[in-house]
C-alpha cells in the first residue's frame, strides 16, 4: 500500500516487459516504474490491449468507460497488475486498434499498420485525459512520464487541454524514430491548427509524434548523459539538435539501470555454473561450456571474445569481418550471437565456416545462450556508432567480461577504459575506442588482449567491473529527484 500522500506518475508507453516486447524500452517500462513503486512512488503503467497483453492477464477488470476521447465509440479501461512486480497496469481495450495479428507497430509481412497514427494518438489521448481534470479516474498523477514517439502527443494533447493538469516528462529512448505522419492528420487527431508550425508538432513538412513531446513536454529526459549531449547536433539529432540544444536546460541524461535478479552470475538460472566478484572458478567452466556447445576448441587459456547484437550498421559489427583475419593470427575465439542485416548474417556464416576451431556464429537470438555468452566469454565485443544508453556492456561487467566499447552515449557513460591509470586507481572496467574505424577496433582489441595477458591486471578490471551498482534503484532515484524539480518549476 502506497502512502496517500505519495508522488503519483502515470508512464505512458507502448510496451512492456513481460507482456510485449520488441526492444529495450520493454524492459525500461518494467523497470523503471518497478524501482520508483519501491521507493513509495504510486505509478501506473498505461498500454495498448494487445492481443499479447489482453491473453496474459485473466484477472483484469473494467475501471471506466469513456466514450468522449475523440475517437469513435467506446474505450475500455481495464485494471491489473504486471506480472512479477505488482505495478498497477492501466489497458486500454479498443479492439479496432488493438487486436490484430502481427506486431504492435507491423503487420506480418513487415510494413507500419496504416493506421499508426490514429493507435498511437489514442494511446495518448488517453494518457492525457488521465493527467487532466477531465479524467474519469479518482487517481490523478502528478507526473505524466512519455516513451518515445508512440506516446509523444500526449504533452501537446496536455498543453491545449484546460488546467489543472498533471505536469509532462518526454523520455528518449533512440532519436532515430520519430513518428512521421502527413499534416493532413493534425485535426483529424484532435490538434488545433495553430499547433501545425515550427513552433509544434511541424517537421519537414509532416506532424511528428517525437517533436510534440520534445517541444510541448514540461521536461526531457534521455538514457545517458552523453546522448543528452550528442542529440542536441547533428547527426545523431536526426534533425531536431535545434529544438533539443534550444530546450538544453531542460533536457537531463539519466543512465537506465539493469535487472539484478535476472542478470547476476551468482543466481543466474540460465547459467550451468553460478559464481562471484569472490569466486570466478564457474566462470572458467562456464567458458568451458560455451566451446563445447559451439565447437570451438576447449582451451581455457585462449581469450573468447563473445558479441549479442543486432548485426547492423549502427552496432558497428560491419568493422568486425574485416579485421577478422588479423585477428585470428592470434590464439583467439569469437562467439557472435544475432540477427540483422542480410549481408553481415552471411559475412559471419562465412567466418564461422572458414575458422570453425575459432568462430561460432549462430544467426537469431537464445536467451540461455546470451546469459552463457557474458559468462563464458573473456572478453564483450560492443563496437557501436552510436548507442542511447545499451545494456549488453553493463551486464558483461557484473559478469566479469570487460567490455570493449566505442566512446558513444551510455557506452562511455558506463564504462571506464582501462589506462594505467584507470588501472592504478582502482576504476577501469572496459576498454574504449574513440574512432569507429577498422584500426580503431582492431588497436583496442589488441591493447584488450594484451591485458587479458597480465592475469594480475585483468583480474582487477574483472574486479572493478563487478563490483559496480547497475540498479535500477540508482536511476529511480535520479528520476524521482527531476520529477520533484520538475513539479516545482511548473
Amino acid at each position: 500500500m502506497q502512502p496517500p500522500n505519495s508522488l503519483k506518475v502515470l508512464f505512458v508507453t507502448p510496451e512492456v516487459t513481460p507482456l510485449l516486447k520488441t526492444g529495450g524500452l520493454a524492459d525500461v517500462s518494467a523497470a523503471l516504474p518497478a524501482a520508483l513503486r519501491e521507493l513509495g512512488v504510486d505509478v501506473r503503467i498505461l498500454l495498448p490491449g494487445y492481443p499479447k497483453v489482453m491473453d496474459a492477464l485473466p484477472d483484469k477488470r473494467l475501471a471506466v468507460s469513456m466514450t468522449h476521447t475523440g475517437f469513435h465509440g467506446e474505450v475500455r479501461l481495464l485494471e491489473a497488475e504486471l506480472p512479477g512486480s505488482g505495478v498497477p497496469l492501466l489497458i486500454i481495450d479498443y479492439p479496432q486498434f488493438y487486436e490484430r495479428d502481427g506486431g504492435p507497430y507491423i503487420d506480418h509481412n513487415g510494413h507500419d499498420w496504416v493506421d499508426n497514427a490514429q493507435r498511437f494518438a489514442l494511446l495518448s489521448k488517453v494518457g492525457a485525459i488521465l493527467g487532466s481534470s477531465a479524467s474519469p479516474l479518482d487517481w490523478r498523477p502528478d507526473i505524466v512520464q512519455c516513451n518515445d514517439w508512440q506516446s509523444g502527443l500526449t504533452p501537446a494533447y496536455l498543453h491545449f487541454s484546460p488546467p489543472p493538469s498533471a505536469a509532462t516528462v518526454m523520455t528518449i529512448h533512440n532519436m532515430a524514430f520519430q513518428g512521421c505522419f502527413p499534416p493532413l492528420l493534425t485535426t483529424a487527431l484532435g490538434l488545433p491548427p495553430s499547433s501545425y508550425g515550427i513552433n509544434g508538432v511541424e517537421y519537414y513538412g509532416q506532424i511528428s509524434f517525437l517533436k510534440a513531446g520534445l517541444y510541448y513536454a514540461n521536461h526531457i529526459t534521455t538514457v545517458s548523459p552523453t546522448y543528452a549531449e550528442e542529440i542536441q547536433e547533428e547527426p545523431l539529432g536526426f534533425g531536431m539538435q535545434g529544438l533539443l540544444a534550444q530546450r538544453y536546460l531542460d533536457l537531463t541524461g539519466i543512465v537506465n539501470g539493469i535487472d539484478g535478479h535476472e542478470w547476476n552470475p551468482a543466481t543466474d538460472k540460465l547459467l550451468p555454473h553460478n559464481y562471484s566478484v569472490d569466486d570466478l572458478s564457474g566462470k572458467a567452466a562456464n567458458k568451458r561450456a560455451l566451446q563445447h556447445k559451439l565447437g570451438l576448441e576447449e582451451n581455457p587459456d585462449i581469450p573468447l571474445l563473445g558479441v549479442i547484437s543486432r548485426l547492423t550498421y549502427q552496432k558497428g559489427l560491419d568493422l568486425l569481418p574485416a579485421i577478422a583475419p588479423a585477428l585470428l593470427e592470434h590464439p583467439v575465439q569469437i562467439v557472435i550471437l544475432g540477427s540483422g542485416e542480410a549481408a553481415l548474417e552471411e559475412e559471419f556464416i562465412a567466418l564461422a565456416q572458414a575458422y570453425p576451431d575459432q568462430i561460432a556464429a549462430v544467426i537469431g537470438f537464445n536467451e540461455g545462450l546470451s546469459h552463457l555468452i557474458e559468462a563464458g566469454a573473456d572478453i564483450f565485443l560492443m563496437p557501436s556508432r552510436f548507442e542511447p544508453c545499451g545494456l549488453n556492456q553493463m551486464y558483461s561487467q557484473c559478469y566479469g567480461t570487460p567490455p570493449i566499447v566505442h566512446a558513444t552515449g551510455g557506452l562511455v557513460d558506463t564504462v571506464v577504459d582501462a589506462t594505467p591509470e584507470n588501472i592504478a586507481n582502482g576504476t577501469a572496467t572496459g576498454f574504449v575506442f574513440r574512432h569507429t574505424t577498422v584500426n580503431g577496433l582492431q588497436d583496442c582489441i589488441e591493447r584488450a588482449l594484451d591485458a587479458y595477458g597480465d592475469k594480475d591486471r585483468w583480474h582487477k578490471i574483472q574486479y572493478n567491473g563487478m563490483s559496480r551498482d547497475f540498479s535500477w534503484n540508482r536511476s529511480a532515484e535520479e528520476y524521482l529527484a527531476l520529477y520533484g524539480a520538475v513539479l516545482q518549476r511548473v
